[in-house]
């Protein structure tokens, strides 16, 4: 399938392809000759996160965004949307879609799918960018907030409960605005436009449910994961190809300390710690986060 995506403003193609199931992406466009590049939401998040970044991008490279299956436009079906079947989807996409080999820019959880990706299939991806990435850190004082949604995350029952609740209570608007908070993020200060494009998209969702369910799979997964960090480290350290780790150092989700843990352990690796900035930079300050992509990308690969 192919269509416009929705909405004043849209950038980009909406596409959706068969990948066990629908996998809907968006093919921003860009330069042919240029590398090609495959933006990997977070948790909770979908292809409307790279709204504002992903344009900055083209004239410099050929850009697609993805939801992974129960999130955006990608409704779960039967599939599960545990952290590791995701990266089976990733690499389908990269193989199928694509071609590859790909520059991986990841957000939160998405950073661990693509790290987790870059280890499986090296010859497909030729760099990584990991922006304020769910990656394993030292042990610390969590935000609370934070604490207490993935406590109720972590608990059969309660966790559809608290979705379902708080849905009824924000309803769709109120959901994107507290999403936004949430990731450090004003909504009065992002375009209009796009508020509405995400409160239509939890609107038109068919299979809530569904969709709560894969939410839960994936959080769950990420928390086990973390909690238990020997595979994503032994995936950092097989990683062959060079890494940008951007993070914001106002991030409440994944706090800055993981970062510059990550940064020390991985030398080789670039980091650039973003002051003010909270856990969605290509939300907050896409101009500076394509800034710095753009200047790390000609070490990766050639660009027009």
């Amino acid at each position: 399938m192919d269509a416009q995506t929705g909405g004043a403003g849209s950038p980009g193609r909406s596409r959706t392809v068969d990948i066990d199931g629908p996998v809907h992406h968006v093919d921003f466009g860009g330069r042919a000759d240029g590398p090609i590049v495959v933006l990997v939401h977070g948790l909770g998040g979908s292809h409307l996160n790279w709204d504002l970044f992903a344009p900055l991008l083209t004239p410099h490279a050929r850009v697609h965004a993805l939801d992974l299956p129960g999130f955006g436009r990608s409704e779960p079906e039967q599939r599960t949307a545990n952290v590791r079947d995701n990266v089976v989807v990733l690499d389908r996409f990269v193989r199928e879609v694509t071609g590859g080999p790909v520059v991986l820019v990841g957000n939160s959880m998405g950073g661990m799918v693509s790290v987790l990706e870059a280890e499986r299939s090296p010859a497909k991806v030729s760099g990584l960018v990991l922006v304020d990435a769910a990656l394993p850190g030292p042990r610390g004082r969590p935000d609370p907030r934070v604490a207490a949604a993935f406590g109720l995350y972590a608990l059969p029952g309660a966790g559809q409960r608290y979705l379902a609740g708080r849905r009824r209570r924000l309803g769709a608007r109120g959901t994107v605005r507290e999403m936004l908070e949430l990731c450090g993020v004003d909504p009065d200060g992002v375009p209009p436009a796009l508020v509405d494009r995400s409160v239509a998209l939890v609107d038109e969702r068919r299979d809530v449910a569904g969709m709560d369910r894969a939410f839960l799979t994936a959080a769950r997964s990420l928390l086990l994961l973390l909690a238990d960090p020997r595979l994503v480290r032994r995936a950092m350290a097989g990683v062959r190809v060079p890494v940008l780790l951007v993070h914001g150092d106002r991030d409440r989700l994944v706090p800055v300390s993981v970062a510059r843990d990550v940064a020390r352990r991985h030398p080789d690796w670039g980091y650039v710690e973003l002051p003010g900035v909270g856990h969605v930079p290509q939300l907050q300050c896409p101009e500076l986060l394509a800034e710095h992509v753009l200047a790390w990308l000609p070490s990766v690969v050639p660009t027009p």
